[in-house]
């Protein structure tokens, strides 16, 4: 990965009419948000527990339609020193959930010129199957260097084990197809796996810490350097939560514990000014948080041509 390759927003190919991949530099850490595209999700999986009325009004003020939406997907791949490393990596190609649009991960890598023998690392913010299904498709651990290192909270590897969904609210399918995905993945690369307990250094200004809430072992990432910071937040923070952050998403596997994660790691960004980057952001999902009154407010970057 060069910073040819990464310094600015992709050129679209003919078969694609938007950008797919952002890059941003953080200090002298090179950090590249890759799309994979969106997931076609019920509107209530956002904020199930809100008031009906007050969730109506919030997809008309953001112009969202009342039954689905598309839910982005991002990944990012983050380069410092002589490490290359790929936080979470997709959804995948299940053609059981027929998700034509998602899954796209593993052909951008490629067409934004990053190889995937280069790839020294990889953190999992946890282990649903849009996070570790682009790992499983069909000839990509093959691909992949065997030394490969996959970094992902010891309580994230023990939950699914025996998951428990009694307080989630997902659309049918999706918890046998989060179990399944999580088992193969175990079984692929359980030689590869370097469990943390709370907080490791996966290279220079690239640290992951569990914050638990949306999994037991979910996980964010921080990437610092110089005086330019950067979280990667996973699945702790929603398009939604900025002016809700207590309202539920339906595969939070303890979404009391998520709402208190959120609200943390939102106050945190807001005092540093830190840059988030989420999963489920409009991508290139890079932008600032402040402090709106008792709530947040989402302040998406100028993007850097």
């Amino acid at each position: 990965m060069t910073l040819q390759n990464t310094s600015h927003p992709a050129k679209s190919g003919p078969e694609e009419l938007v950008p797919s991949r952002y890059a941003v530099k953080i200090g002298e850490i090179d950090v590249i948000v890759v799309s994979d595209g969106v997931l076609p999700l019920p509107t209530k999986m956002l904020g199930y527990n809100a008031d009906p009325t007050e969730h109506a009004a919030w997809l008309n003020d953001m112009f969202l339609p009342p039954d689905a939406f598309d839910w982005a997907l991002n990944a990012v791949v983050v380069r410092s020193g002589e490490q290359t490393i790929l936080i979470d990596a997709g959804l995948g190609l299940d053609p059981a959930l027929n998700l034509p649009r998602a899954g796209q991960l593993i052909k951008r890598l490629e067409a934004a010129g990053i190889d995937l023998g280069s790839v020294t690392d990889v953190v999992l913010t946890h282990m649903h199957m849009d996070h570790v299904g682009g790992l499983i498709v069909d000839g990509v651990k093959e691909r992949l260097r065997p030394d490969l290192r996959i970094h992902v909270a010891a309580a994230e590897v023990k939950f699914w084990e025996s998951p428990d969904f009694t307080h989630v609210n997902m659309p049918p399918g999706f918890p046998d197809a989060l179990r399944a995905a999580a088992k193969r993945f175990a079984e692929d690369y359980r030689s590869n796996l370097r469990t943390f307990e709370d907080e490791h250094e996966v290279a220079p200004g690239v640290v992951v810490s569990r914050t638990g809430g949306h999994t037991p072992g979910h996980s964010v990432v921080r990437v610092a350097s110089g005086k330019d910071r950067l979280m990667f937040a996973g699945n702790a923070v929603f398009a939604v939560g900025f002016e809700h952050p207590e309202w539920y998403n339906g595969f939070e596997h303890d979404p009391e514990e998520a709402a208190r994660v959120r609200v943390r790691l939102l106050r945190e960004l807001a005092e540093t000014g830190e840059l988030l980057v989420a999963t489920h952001m409009p991508f290139p999902s890079v932008g600032h948080v402040a402090v709106d009154g008792d709530h947040f407010r989402w302040v998406p970057v100028f993007w850097d041509y």
